[in-house]
């Protein structure tokens, strides 16, 4: 029997499940910088943007709205595992150009050993820890090294992409482009059962959530259709 509805009504309760689509935390994964990265526990944005009113002597209402500059930020948080989740991950194999007069960290001896204390010496100015290094106007790259960077701001702009797929076939991404991180924090106490990382950034643009498609679930390793 047709339904009285019309034809863009659901005929079966998999189908309706399937036409009004919502995704969860554990529907959905992160990519940074081409990598997945599995101890992603949260990721937060917000988008602001200056908006000041105008307003003209005898009225007290304002004539319109001046729109201004618009910022995006928003937090990361990981769970500590035995990776960061920027530094050793990520960004692994990337570089950046560190000025040869900053303190570099020293190349970590036996670290099995917790009385061996003999890398804290190569922490020093100078790269590789040969001390403070004299500015050389006549060649730039005896002034500056590429080396892996330490810390989180160090990384150079990176994007992330964040894949939804749930269990009825329904695909969606969002995107984070340009992001540069601001601040990182962590701690760690006798009550915590898990321990987080928390950092915060700043990105250029954001790509709302756009619907990607569905797979076929009519047959078994059913084929992804794309919207």
């Amino acid at each position: 029997m047709p339904s009285t509805f019309g034809p863009s009504v659901p005929s079966d309760s998999r189908e309706l499940s399937r036409h009004f689509t919502s995704y969860s935390g554990v529907d959905i994964r992160a990519v940074i910088n081409g990598e997945p990265v599995g101890q992603l526990q949260a990721l937060s944005y917000a988008v602001q943007r200056e908006k000041a009113p105008i307003y003209v002597m005898g009225r007290v209402d304002p004539l319109s709205f001046s729109r201004g500059k618009r910022g995006i930020a928003g937090t990361m948080i990981s769970l500590l595992l035995d990776q960061h989740l920027i530094l050793d991950t990520a960004f692994a194999n990337t570089n950046f150009v560190a000025d040869n007069d900053e303190i570099y960290p020293g190349q970590t001896g036996n670290l099995n050993n917790s009385l061996n204390t003999d890398d804290l010496s190569g922490v020093s100015p100078g790269a590789g820890g040969t001390g403070i290094a004299n500015f050389n106007p006549g060649d730039l790259g005896d002034n500056f090294t590429a080396i892996a960077p330490w810390y989180v701001d160090q990384v150079p702009p990176f994007d992330i992409v964040v894949i939804a797929a749930n269990e009825y076939g329904k695909a969606a991404t969002m995107r984070i482009y340009g992001v540069e991180i601001l601040n990182e924090g962590s701690g760690f106490s006798i009550d915590d059962i898990v321990i987080e990382n928390q950092m915060t950034y700043v990105c250029r643009t954001i790509l709302p959530w756009r619907s990607l498609g569905s797979w076929d679930l009519s047959a078994p390793g059913g084929q992804f259709v794309p919207v």
